[in-house]
């Protein structure tokens, strides 16, 4: 894991494209992801573009997954945290498989994984020193993915569709709050801190 204080310009604009197209992910899109492919049926939708805003969803949880390998490998984290961060990684891979399977769903290709080299480079492990540092990267990209994955809610009118995006939310913001916490780092001042 590289250290969060120095997200990536590429990781930046990546969560604000993905923010800013997902007004116009279909619902078809979303019931596939949602595991609820019944719903899906009969619906029309383009998934050229559903496609294209999945697999943007789906270049983050690369990142996120590789991250924390980075993280795990650097020797950096003490065994407590080093458990916690093979957990986040976990819940990153079940995200990466759920954004495979639709994309896969739709007729489309999943963006594929680069290389862990690339993204050492990109999220400059190598300026990485201490635990701190490591909890430091992972936060700000946790933090990037809360913000993105509520983005998303408001295009649906669907209660259901909207909850697969809550969810995803949910765990990016649980992982984000423990990693301020394991960094000693205050919650977030106010309420309604999320997703602005």
């Amino acid at each position: 894991m590289q250290t969060i204080g120095h997200a990536t310009a590429t990781s930046v604009s990546s969560r604000r494209a993905f923010m800013g197209r997902t007004g116009t992910l279909s619902t078809v899109a979303v019931a596939l992801l949602a595991g609820k492919d019944a719903l899906a049926q009969g619906m029309a939708g383009d998934s050229s573009k559903d496609v294209g805003i999945l697999n943007v969803a789906l270049g983050l949880e690369h990142e996120a997954i590789n991250a924390y390998q980075l993280g795990a490998g650097s020797g950096l984290l003490q065994k407590p945290v080093l458990d916690v961060a093979v957990r986040f990684q976990a819940d990153h891979k079940a995200h990466r498989d759920a954004l495979i399977a639709t994309i896969q769903k739709l007729g489309g290709a999943p963006v594929m994984e680069r290389k862990l080299d690339d993204y050492a480079k990109a999220l400059k492990v190598d300026t990485l020193r201490n635990q701190g540092d490591v909890l430091d990267l992972a936060a700000r990209l946790e933090l990037g993915a809360v913000n993105a994955y509520l983005g998303v809610i408001p295009a649906f009118g669907n209660k259901d569709l909207a909850k697969v995006a809550g969810r995803l939310a949910a765990d990016e913001t649980m992982h984000y709050v423990l990693l301020l916490n394991a960094l000693g780092r205050p919650l977030p001042a106010g309420a309604l801190s999320f997703g602005a």
